[in-house]
């Protein structure tokens, strides 16, 4: 399962876009609010009905976690303390850890991304603690994968299909949306 975090404030095309693609791939995604409460406000205003609170969520059933970015989402998120024990357990269980525009220094915050490629909303590099920063819309180092905002959500879902799927997968998505 992929569980894409969401926090008040995060950035409604960052967690949408890539959920929708990955629902187009067959693959099981979860949207988990942080909040406490099933509806969370994104950054313009668009409140998004999710799946699962938080504390539902079983580390050992994702094999991805997404961080959408968004301000005052990431800041959110980032502060979300329950989150780093999460983020451990599926790094730890060999699970992708994803993150989007400001997203990815929540992994940088926590030492994930120290000699890894990565990318972020352009402002935020410093917070991405040791990472090799990329000029690329998408990087995947590993079971890392970062983008750079929500102009590239659409091709962020799609590696996040290819990673979770197959690159035939993602290709498939690509062609019935005609991008």
């Amino acid at each position: 399962m992929v569980c894409i975090l969401l926090a008040e404030g995060f950035e409604e095309t960052e967690a949408l876009a890539p959920c929708d693609i990955l629902r187009r791939g067959g693959v099981d995604v979860k949207l988990i609010s942080c909040t406490g409460n099933t509806a969370v406000k994104g950054s313009h205003g668009i409140s998004v009905e999710t799946d699962a609170l938080f504390e539902d969520v079983n580390a050992d059933d994702i094999d991805m976690l997404v961080i959408p970015g968004g301000m005052p989402g990431t800041l959110n998120l980032d502060a979300f303390k329950p989150i780093d024990e999460l983020i451990q357990k599926i790094y730890a269980n060999n699970g992708f850890l994803a993150a989007i525009c400001a997203g990815p220094m929540v992994l940088g915050k926590r030492g994930l991304l120290k000699g890894k490629k990565a990318v972020c909303y352009p402002g935020f590099e410093k917070e991405l603690a040791g990472a090799n920063i990329g000029t690329d819309k998408v990087v995947r180092d590993g079971r890392i994968i970062t983008a750079v905002g929500a102009g590239a959500a659409v091709d962020f879902g799609l590696q996040l299909l290819a990673a979770v799927k197959d690159a035939a997968a993602a290709e498939r998505v690509k062609k019935s949306i005609l991008y």
